[in-house]
């Protein structure tokens, strides 16, 4: 039974990524409704992510700018300095992707010499190359942005938990692999987030832009990513052992899936309600800060094309290290800026602009690696 709901789960996303409707398959050999394909597999909230995000944005914006006592009322309560509306909006939305990590398969997997070797490459370029190229391009295209080049900078650290199980589903890559991945890089960013921060933001900056203590700094990513991630473990570790895997799977997943997004949604809504003024009074730099978030992801992405390709990785494993290394964790970004620079502050503007980068960019990416993947079976 399960061996056929992974191989229907399986085809299914060879489906998508192809860009074609199973149903249609034999209709279509020509592919022409590769795009019809993949927006009937998804749900209307995933389907228009892009759109709700703009719809919300503006509404958000407008809505800021034009009601009094906005700000006021999202800040009427706090933890650690951030609102507890924002602070609701980032657990919701970490808490369901946590659910879905399979810790219980991370012994066994390190212990295989193959995947050992992939985890490696995955980690130096989570830990080593993201947090420096975007720290380059950060200094190269806003060097007169301090602040919005913190926010920038912060992004590129943050190493992505989330949203990489999207695209790595949509791509055909191995999700037992992505699996492992986000669970190594969930442990990672609770150890290294905070001394690579400070090295890139104060050593590296030399101090420009960021004046916190790491303490300030460790209490936000214990806060936001810590507390979900306990959450999660915990909630897998008790549900799978009393009602199943099939039951964990195929009821409660799919019952907290949507709230990911949702909380998504009402986060932007919140902060960018609260932003409204800044928004409209910085429009200039909030397009300049787009810029090195464009080149971030797609130097990274086909460079860790390139890179797996010349060590002639499988494409399933080489799609889950492009996609995990181009990807940010842009909820932890946001909330250690709100909780380090306050949630009106420059730095937490620029980290908000991350996911209305991310989402359309890298879904273009879902569509580049399908399209190559066509072609033969050694792209």
């Amino acid at each position: 039974m399960e061996n056929s709901s992974a191989e229907r789960k399986q085809q299914l996303a060879l489906d998508i990524a192809d860009g074609n409707d199973p149903s249609d398959a034999a209709k279509n050999p020509d592919g022409r409704t590769k795009l019809q394909g993949l927006f009937k597999q998804l749900s209307l909230l995933d389907r228009y992510l892009y759109v709700w995000i703009f719809i919300v944005m503006a509404v958000s914006i407008i809505f800021g700018y034009y009601v009094k006592g906005v700000k006021k009322a999202f800040q009427v309560a706090e933890i650690t300095s951030v609102s507890l509306p924002i602070a609701i909006g980032l657990w919701v939305m970490m808490y369901p992707v946590l659910c879905k990590v399979q810790y219980e398969m991370l012994g066994g997997v390190l212990r295989q010499a193959g995947p050992l070797k992939t985890i490696s490459l995955s980690v130096v370029l989570n830990w080593i190359v993201g947090p420096a190229l975007m720290t380059g391009l950060a200094w190269a295209t806003l060097p007169d942005l301090p602040d919005f080049r913190t926010g920038v900078i912060l992004v590129g650290i943050a190493r992505c938990i989330a949203m990489v199980l999207i695209w790595n589903d949509l791509a055909k890559g191995d999700a037992d692999y992505c699996a492992i991945l986000v669970a190594i890089n969930s442990i990672l960013q609770i150890i290294l987030f905070t001394p690579v921060a400070l090295l890139y933001l104060k050593v590296v900056s030399r101090g420009k832009g960021f004046h916190v203590s790491s303490w300030t700094v460790a209490k936000s990513v214990l806060l936001f990513l810590g507390v979900p991630l306990v959450a999660g473990v915990l909630t897998r570790l008790i549900l799978m052992n009393a009602f199943g895997r099939k039951w964990y799977e195929s009821k409660f997943l799919r019952f907290i899936g949507p709230w990911a997004l949702i909380g998504l949604l009402y986060t932007i809504f919140v902060m960018f309600s609260i932003q409204a003024h800044q928004i409209v009074d910085n429009i200039g730099h909030v397009v300049r800060v787009a810029v090195p978030l464009l080149l971030y992801f797609g130097i990274l992405f086909f460079g860790s094309l390139g890179i797996c390709r010349w060590l002639k990785v499988p494409y399933p494993l080489m799609v889950t290290q492009c996609f995990t290394a181009a990807s940010n964790n842009f909820e932890l970004a946001i909330a250690v800026a709100v909780g380090s620079f306050g949630i009106d502050s420059t730095q937490a503007l620029a980290a908000t602009i991350g996911p209305l980068i991310e989402v359309p960019v890298l879904l273009l990416f879902v569509y580049i690696v399908g399209f190559f993947q066509r072609k033969g079976p050694s792209v």
